[in-house]
């Protein structure tokens, strides 16, 4: 039997079935698209929420033993801590932070390592400083900090932990820094300090803003309007179909 002789439906039948199965795929994609763009939009409302809260007392070292990314990082803390003397600072490439809008020009945060009130030591970001300048030294005896609470990075595929000959680091990695510069344990979390500024200026630090993406709602009308491509083509053939068979 040719495939002119075959009845309609036969003919529309693996066609129709694929066509299905396509709409399917495309609909789940946009489905998951629009729930990605919810999800998001939960995690800026909740990160601008932290960010914007007023700073609570960093917990005592039991409670901090249960403090997590998921469950604490962003949270905006203050805290008094001694900077340890005579450590020698890292400094962190940035370009435009993602987080920092005050900031315009590469230059590096400067990472340096303070000791809590227990004794525990943590790191703290200082700030920002221009790429020609190091900043002030960080200031002698207790200070009192505002900060956030941020946990350590990983190296990417193609990008390296620092470049060992021009002391420059390019992942925020307080376990690595530590472990480089010789200061000893410390916490599993740092802080970006936001206040206060030293008197020179630099390292300046700053509020954080969250400043995360979200093309979701652009995703799911690109899947959905394949899908309805699709059913139009799959319309298209089968009423060609049924004008060739009728002709």
């Amino acid at each position: 039997m040719t495939d002119a002789a075959r009845p309609y439906w036969r003919r529309l039948l693996v066609p129709g079935l694929l066509t299905i199965v396509g709409l399917a795929i495309l609909i789940g994609l946009g489905t998951w698209q629009l729930q990605r763009k919810q999800w998001k939009e939960d995690l800026i409302a909740t990160l601008n929420h932290q960010m914007a809260a007023e700073p609570k007392r960093l917990p005592d070292a039991s409670s901090r033993a249960a403090m997590t990314r998921d469950n604490s990082e962003f949270q905006r803390v203050s805290l008094s801590v001694e900077f340890i003397p005579d450590a020698k600072p890292v400094y962190l490439y940035t370009g435009v932070s993602a987080l920092r809008r005050d900031l315009k020009q590469p230059g590096y945060f400067v990472f340096a390592p303070a000791r809590l009130a227990d004794g525990q030591t943590v790191v703290i970001n200082r700030g920002y400083v221009p790429m020609d300048r190091r900043g002030d030294a960080p200031p002698a005896g207790a200070t009192d900090i505002v900060g956030y609470l941020r946990w350590p990075e990983s190296p990417g595929w193609f990008a390296q932990e620092r470049v060992a000959k021009d002391d420059v680091w390019f992942v925020r990695d307080p376990h690595a820094m530590a472990a480089a510069r010789g200061w000893g344990p410390v916490g599993a979390f740092y802080i970006d300090q936001q206040s206060p500024t030293p008197p020179g200026g630099f390292p300046k630090p700053g509020p954080l803003t969250v400043t995360l993406r979200n093309d979701h709602l652009g995703y799911a009308i690109t899947w959905f309007g394949l899908a309805a491509s699709l059913l139009a083509v799959f319309g298209a053939w089968a009423i060609r179909e049924r004008y060739h068979r009728t002709s």
